[in-house]
């Protein structure tokens, strides 16, 4: 598959746009076709065109949004005139319609992805109301060289895949942290508990992409009767201990999506 023809406009390119957008670079879109526009001129890859207010006399084809969801009221004003034939968002909790009533486009896609995007190995969910195929084939040719790029079909949903794959590698980040410093407080050095941590979690998410069987499974399998490994989960699944301390984490992130879109219809 290949990238989209046309202009591509990133307003905004942080963190997450940035990851991106060097993850297109380097699986071949022509720098070319790509300007980023910032309040600083400065967040832009080497090599792309990077403004700081919005060429005259030009339109992108695609326009990606990649601000914080707190500032569309403030931005959208200064794109509304543009009319690109995708309006591509990666703004959490900011629903299509709102989108479209903030900025015309030809199409609205929303876009989540997270942080491993920028190694090719990210989640990238997509939504959009549109029924053009060529607009879902340009959102995917984007997505997929940034991971697995699902279809969400309600957008009701849209909330609890950001919970979920948006926000949990900082939460897959912080269970390695604690796995490691619970090596720490067994006697392991920093370093030694830090590269066991990440070694483990590397190789387990990788065995468990790979199997026959859900995660709930293999880990009993791995759990003999009576063994070290079962002590351990007893601690973990008594009173669903975990699983509830998931649930309540991914609710967390949920609700404050749905109060960003309340903020942004607002």
């Amino acid at each position: 598959m290949t990238f989209p023809v046309g202009p591509i406009w990133l307003v905004g390119c942080g963190n997450m746009a940035g990851a991106m957008l060097r993850r297109w670079l380097s699986e071949g879109l022509d720098p070319a076709q790509v300007t980023v526009i910032t309040r600083s001129g400065t967040r832009a890859p080497e090599g792309i065109r990077s403004l700081t207010a919005l060429p005259a006399d030009e339109t992108p084809e695609i326009l990606m949004l990649g601000f914080k969801p707190q500032q569309l009221g403030d931005i959208a004003p200064t794109l509304a005139h543009l009319n690109p034939a995708i309006l591509l968002s990666i703004l959490a909790g900011v629903e299509e319609q709102t989108l479209a009533s903030h900025i015309p486009a030809g199409a609205v896609v929303r876009m989540m992805p997270n942080l491993p995007v920028a190694i090719g190995r990210g989640v990238t969910a997509l939504y959009t109301r549109s029924t053009d195929p060529a607009v879902r084939e340009a959102a995917e040719a984007l997505a997929l060289p940034l991971g697995l790029a699902p279809w969400v079909e309600d957008e009701a949903r849209f909330d609890a895949v950001t919970a979920l794959a948006g926000c949990g590698p900082a939460f897959v980040f912080r269970f390695i942290d604690a796995l490691a410093q619970a090596g720490v407080g067994l006697g392991l050095s920093p370093e030694l508990a830090e590269q066991l941590a990440l070694a483990t979690v590397d190789g387990a998410g990788a065995m468990a992409i790979g199997a026959d069987a859900p995660p709930a499974v293999l880990a009993d399998r791995v759990a003999s009767p009576g063994g070290s490994t079962r002590e351990g989960l007893n601690v973990l699944d008594a009173g669903r201990a975990l699983k509830q301390l998931m649930v309540d984490t991914l609710t967390a992130s949920e609700r404050r999506n749905r109060e960003m879109a309340q903020a942004a219809r607002g």
